[in-house]
C-alpha cells in the first residue's frame, strides 16, 4: 500500500503537514499541539478574525498561551487560513466544528455536513481525514465517509478516515492534549493504524477501538456517565432539602467510603459544549432505531430543571426576608458554565437569569471573564465588582465559581447569598447563606 507507507513515512519524520478545521476550544490546542510536535500546522477557520489574530501570534483561547503560540507562528510551524484550498496540500486534516443541537433538541449537523463537503472538493490520494467533533454513532460512517468515497478514492488504501472524540476539557490544569489518552477507530483496520500513528506523536497514550461507530460511542458514554450522575444527585440535592438536609453534608460523609461511590455534586444545571448535549446525540439516535433511552431522558429532565429550582430557593430566601421576587435587586456571580473560562454555551446562568427577570427581578451580573450576556429580550453586561455592589444587592446569586471570587468578602459585604456551588463552606461572614 503505496500512500498508507509514504503518509506513515512522512509522520514519522515529521514532513507531514496537518490541517485542522476550526480553531475553537478544540481545535486551536489541538493545532499548538501538532505544532509543537515539529508539525507545519494549518488552521482552516470561517471566521476571517480568528485566522487574523492566529497569523499575528494573538491567542483568544484561555487555555493557549499567547507567547507559544506567537512563537510557534513566528518559526513558520503554525497558520491560519480561511482557504480551503489548501487542503490540497496537506496529508491530514482533522474536523473541529461545533456539533450544537436544535432547539427540538435533535441534532444540528450543518457544521460537520459543509466541512465534510469542503474537505470533500480538495480530496486527493494519501489524505488522511478524522472527525473530531462529538456526534452519534455513525456519523463518520454515515455522513463523511460516502462523501469522501464520491471521488473514487478507496478508503483504507488511497484516503483514510477515521474519528477521534475530542477530550478538551477546558481550564483543565492537569489534562491537556499530550497526557490524555487518545480513543481512535477508523473506518478499515489501515484508517486506524495510519490514524494513531498521527496522534501518537501528539499524545502519549493512544487507545484504538475496532471501528469508527465503537469511537463515537466511547465519547457519548464518557459523557452520558457524566449527566446520569449529575442528574441523579441533582436530585438527591432536591430530595435534601424537602428533608432539611445538608446535601453537601451527605456527599462529604458518603466519599470516605472507600468503594463502591463516586462522589458528584449538584449545581444551577448543566453547561458546556459536551454534557448537555452529547447524551441527546444517543438519544436521538435510539429514537430513530424505535428504542428510548429512558435514563438519559429522565437526566436530561432533571438537570433541565434545576435552573428553576434556583430561581424557586432565591424566591423562598427573599420571601423569608419579607421580600418579593418581583422588584428584588439580584446580583448573579458568575455567567460561564463552569469556573476559570469564557463559555456561556448552554451555561445554566443565562436559564436562571431569564428565569429571574421573567419574574420581574432586577437582575445584574459579574463575571471577570463574562463582559456581556444575551437572553431573551435583554442583553446584560457584566457590572464593574466592587463590595458597594455586592451591598446592594437584595440577593447575592453565585452560579459560577470563579477561584479569583474572595468568599469571605463576598460573604461580608452580601445580606443575603443563594450559593449553588457550596463555594461559602469553611468562610466567615455576615451575610445569610441558602444553599441547594
Amino acid at each position: 500500500m503505496p500512500h498508507k507507507a509514504a503518509l506513515l513515512a512522512r509522520i514519522a519524520q515529521r514532513s507531514a503537514r496537518v490541517g485542522v478545521i476550526g480553531l475553537g476550544y478544540v481545535g486551536l490546542p489541538l493545532a499548538l499541539e501538532f505544532a509543537r510536535a515539529g508539525f507545519n500546522t494549518l488552521g482552516i477557520e470561517n471566521n476571517s478574525a480568528r485566522a487574523d489574530d492566529i497569523n499575528a501570534g494573538r491567542s483568544y483561547i484561555p487555555d493557549v498561551a499567547q507567547a507559544e503560540l506567537a512563537a510557534l507562528v513566528q518559526a513558520g510551524r503554525l497558520a491560519a487560513t480561511t482557504d480551503y484550498a489548501a487542503i490540497g496540500a496537506l496529508d491530514a486534516v482533522i474536523i473541529c466544528v461545533p456539533t450544537p443541537l436544535r432547539k427540538t433538541r435533535d441534532p444540528d449537523m450543518s457544521y460537520v455536513v459543509s466541512a465534510t463537503e469542503r474537505v470533500a472538493e480538495h480530496l486527493h490520494a494519501g489524505l488522511l481525514v478524522v472527525l473530531e467533533s462529538t456526534t452519534y454513532p455513525g456519523t463518520t460512517d454515515e455522513v463523511v465517509l460516502p462523501r469522501m468515497l464520491r471521488t473514487g478514492l478507496v478508503a483504507g488504501a488511497e484516503i483514510f478516515v477515521a474519528f477521534s472524540p475530542e477530550r478538551i476539557d477546558p481550564a483543565n490544569p492537569v489534562y491537556g492534549v499530550r497526557n490524555t489518552p487518545k480513543v481512535i477507530g477508523g473506518v478499515t483496520p489501515e484508517c486506524c493504524a495510519v490514524a494513531a500513528a498521527l496522534y501518537g506523536t501528539v499524545a502519549d497514550e493512544v487507545v484504538p477501538v475496532s471501528t469508527a461507530r465503537t469511537a463515537e460511542m466511547v465519547k457519548l458514554l464518557e459523557n452520558t456517565f457524566r449527566a446520569v450522575n449529575i442528574g441523579l444527585i441533582n436530585e438527591v440535592a432536591i430530595i435534601c432539602g424537602k428533608l432539611g438536609v445538608n446535601v453537601w453534608e451527605v456527599i462529604a460523609a458518603a466519599r470516605t467510603k472507600p468503594f463502591g461511590f463516586m462522589p458528584f455534586y449538584p449545581g444551577p444545571g448543566l453547561g458546556g459544549h459536551c454534557i448537555p448535549v452529547d447524551p441527546l446525540y444517543l438519544s436521538w439516535k435510539m429514537r430513530s432505531l424505535n428504542y428510548k433511552a429512558r435514563f438519559i431522558e429522565l437526566a436530561d429532565e432533571i438537570n433541565g430543571s434545576m435552573p428553576q429550582h434556583v430561581a424557586d430557593i432565591v424566591a423562598q430566601a427573599l420571601n423569608v426576608q419579607a421580600k418579593p421576587v418581583r422588584g428584588s435587586s439580584i446580583l448573579v456571580l458568575g455567567a460561564a458554565y463552569k469556573r476559570d473560562v469564557s463559555d456561556v454555551r448552554e451555561s445554566p446562568a443565562l436559564d436562571v437569569m431569564e428565569a429571574l427577570l421573567e419574574r420581574g427581578a432586577l437582575v445584574e451580573f459579574h463575571d471577570p471573564y463574562v463582559p456581556e450576556v444575551r437572553l431573551e429580550g435583554h442583553t446584560l453586561h457584566s457590572q464593574p465588582y466592587s463590595a458597594a455592589l455586592l451591598a446592594a444587592a437584595d440577593c447575592v446569586l453565585l452560579i459560577t465559581d470563579h477561584s479569583c471570587f474572595d468568599m469571605d468578602a463576598v460573604l461580608a459585604s452580601a445580606r443575603l447569598l443563594v450559593d449553588t456551588r457550596n463555594a461559602a463552606a469553611g468562610h466567615t461572614g455576615s451575610a445569610r447563606v441558602v444553599t441547594l
